[in-house]
């Protein structure tokens, strides 16, 4: 049986509330040209996206200090689909759930709530479950590679979002015990419920923008048939 591919990313569009994105066709049929071109502008951190640590450190590492290889390999999927809204994540739900991670996987960390909210609206954001430092820590005790999220997982993003107050550093959980400790951090992915296996390979490269904070990736999982089903 061949390999299953399942999309895991955000559709970049227009008319984003929080994402300013601009989209233009420059040359069309219509018009009688000979080629259709659209133009295409986006902030690097919208939708379905990567970040290097120089997102959050001035002298951090970007892409073009990182191999390809960082960005695709073998992937366990973390099923916290039975999350409540606004809870934190301990370290004992990821413990009870991570049990298969192996050192050196990308993890996707699956709540499902990109089923259960749209990212269109402010309650995506404001009333997601959220990433404690603990459960943070111990995915490092597991020495992953990278982790993917389907869900805003800092509590203070929600305060980005509202505008409420700024959020100190510190406040910015997964951002400062994995991303800056060297732990690739894929955001906002989402179909994560349509995996069936427990271990897939994951696939999430950045675009070649030279000396760049973050960038939008595709994101897709490769299932095998012969991988453990998620119970």
């Amino acid at each position: 049986m061949a390999d299953r591919l399942v999309d895991l990313s955000q559709p970049i569009v227009t008319g984003h509330f929080r994402w300013e994105v601009e989209r233009k066709t420059v040359k069309s049929h219509a018009a009688g040209d000979i080629a259709q071109i659209t133009w295409f502008g986006a902030g690097v951190h919208g939708f379905t996206h990567v970040d290097s640590e120089r997102h959050f450190d001035p002298d951090g590492p970007t892409f073009d200090d990182l191999p390809l290889s960082r960005f695709v390999g073998p992937a366990a999927v973390v099923d916290l689909s039975h999350i409540e809204a606004d809870t934190e994540i301990s370290a004992a739900e990821v413990e009870a759930a991570g049990d298969h991670i192996e050192e050196g996987d990308i993890v996707l960390l699956r709540t499902g709530w990109d089923l259960r909210e749209s990212i269109h609206q402010e309650t995506f954001w404001t009333r997601a479950p959220y990433m404690s430092t603990d459960a943070c820590r111990w995915f490092m005790s597991r020495k992953i590679s990278a982790i993917a999220f389907d869900f805003p997982q800092d509590h203070c993003i929600r305060d980005y979002v509202t505008g409420a107050r700024a959020p100190v550093l510190e406040e910015n959980t997964t951002h400062v015990e994995l991303l800056l400790k060297g732990v690739i951090m894929f955001e906002y992915l989402c179909n994560m419920m349509s995996l069936e296996r427990r271990r897939v390979q994951f696939i999430g490269l950045p675009l070649k923008l030279p000396d760049i904070d973050g960038s939008p990736i595709r994101a897709v999982a490769v299932e095998n048939d012969e991988a453990d089903l998620i119970s």
